[in-house]
């Protein structure tokens, strides 16, 4: 699906995914990665939703947000809450969800100026997407 931009061009932007891959300012990304509004796209060691724990938030507190979203893939896969105990003890707000909702989440929260960090786990191969 593409999404057409509402925030201002110097900011990251979500434009377009799919089951395998994120487009960020109309530049395809696949894999796990980690997305702020200001800086560069991040590849993220967190692999598959399978592979996620707490260790893997390291990379994201050291971007100060003041909210984290976490996309599961294609569908919306709960974390424990071992997982997601460091941005609990960093009393950072964070939403589990799709990563279709997720990037849809982050342009808006990015178009009203909020510090906000997208992370994204990689797409397990053999999933079906929504």
């Amino acid at each position: 699906m593409k999404l057409h931009a509402q925030a201002p061009s110097n900011l990251n932007t979500v434009t377009g995914y799919g089951p395998d891959h994120i487009d960020v300012n109309r530049l395809r990304h696949a894999g796990a990665l980690v997305l702020t509004p200001d800086g560069p796209v991040e590849a993220w060691d967190a692999g598959a939703i399978d592979q996620l724990q707490a260790v893997h938030f390291a990379a994201i507190l050291a971007h100060k947000p003041e909210l984290v979203l976490i996309g599961t893939g294609p569908t919306q896969r709960f974390l424990p809450p071992t997982i997601t105990l460091p941005l609990a003890q960093a009393r950072i707000g964070f939403e589990v969800m799709d990563s279709a909702a997720a990037c849809r989440t982050f342009n808006i929260l990015v178009a009203e100026g909020r510090r906000v960090v997208a992370a994204f786990v990689a797409a397990t191969p053999g999933e079906p997407h929504a």
